[in-house]
């Protein structure tokens, strides 16, 4: 098999090419703009090609298009960050969606024996509709830059699988987490925000922690590993094809119980300083993921396990 996977030094693409680059052969464009290759393992000795470039190099996709033929496609390339959406809304709108555009019509000019492509799309696209659980027929009220070009790019996936036979799929991502979750990224999750801060605490180094509000906001955490056995049941599965999934774990919890997770595991407190509510902030939201369990989705970890699993993999370094 053959698999390209664009932001596949990122956090989530990096996962899922260490899981499928030890039986396929992989080629990764990313800019290095957030990636870091030192998330890949085996490069030099495993089948990955690495080409550093934009997808919005329109030149660039052309070449990687038409000298290659893939059998999977997972597009993870994206200015991840809301905020930065708000402030450049030109510019993400060329990366967030421009770019998935031009690589729907190679797909269709020069991918003739295309599996699947999977457009990575976000839960952002849902904004504020208060409405709980979110399932995919809910109603959509982007917010931002980000969630409406996350969700017309979408839309054009899944278009180009019913219009012109291109062979996509969509998921939309709650909140990822999991090991090689850069901190320091602005388009960081909270949960590698307050691992990074517990870690320098466990160190003897002055930390704390910001929370926005009272901490009673609650979220879907889903664990890496669990969110790349989704996009490789939604990559495979024939009922898949032109159709959305949530990838969450179903279960909501909040912020408060998240640190006190934490703090029970580590057995180390760490300072807490409260900040107001940041504007556009939504209070709840967790997925319905029934559609994604009629594949045979099943999350492995609770939200229990999942830290667990994280903090002996990152505290450990």
């Amino acid at each position: 098999m053959k698999y390209l996977v664009t932001g596949g030094a990122g956090f989530i693409g990096s996962t899922l090419v260490n899981r499928v680059s030890k039986n396929a052969e992989i080629v990764i464009v990313d800019d290095l703009s957030m990636g870091d290759l030192k998330n890949i393992e085996g490069l030099a000795e495993r089948q990955i090609q690495f080409v550093e470039g934009s997808v919005t190099d329109t030149d660039l996709m052309k070449r990687v298009l038409s000298n290659n033929q893939f059998d999977y496609i997972f597009h993870f390339a994206a200015v991840a960050s809301v905020a930065d959406s708000v402030a450049r809304p030109v510019e993400t709108h060329q990366v967030n969606f421009e770019s998935v555009l031009n690589l729907l019509e190679l797909c269709r000019n020069y991918q003739n024996d295309l599996k699947r492509l999977v457009f990575a799309s976000s839960a952002a696209v849902y904004g504020d509709e208060p409405t709980l659980p979110k399932a995919e027929e809910s109603v959509i009220r982007p917010l931002t830059p980000y969630a409406v070009d996350k969700f017309a790019a979408e839309r054009y996936a899944l278009n180009y699988a019913t219009l012109y036979g291109v062979p996509t799929s969509a998921v939309r991502f709650f909140n990822v987490y999991g090991p090689n979750q850069n901190p320091a990224s602005p388009y960081s999750g909270v949960l590698s925000i307050l691992t990074d801060r517990y870690q320098k605490r466990l160190k003897g180094e002055e930390a704390s922690f910001t929370l926005f509000g009272d901490g009673s906001q609650t979220r879907d955490f889903v664990f890496i590993e669990d969110v790349v056995d989704a996009l490789l049941l939604v990559a495979e599965s024939a009922e898949s094809l032109a159709n959305v999934y949530n990838v969450g774990t179903g279960d909501a919890i909040s912020l408060n119980d998240v640190i006190k997770v934490y703090q029970d595991f580590l057995k180390t407190d760490l300072p807490i300083h409260h900040e107001a509510v940041r504007s556009g902030d939504i209070p709840a939201s967790y997925a319905n993921i029934a559609k994604l369990k009629s594949l045979g989705y099943a999350p492995k970890y609770t939200i229990l396990s999942g830290i667990q699993a994280y903090l002996e993999a990152t505290i450990q370094k």
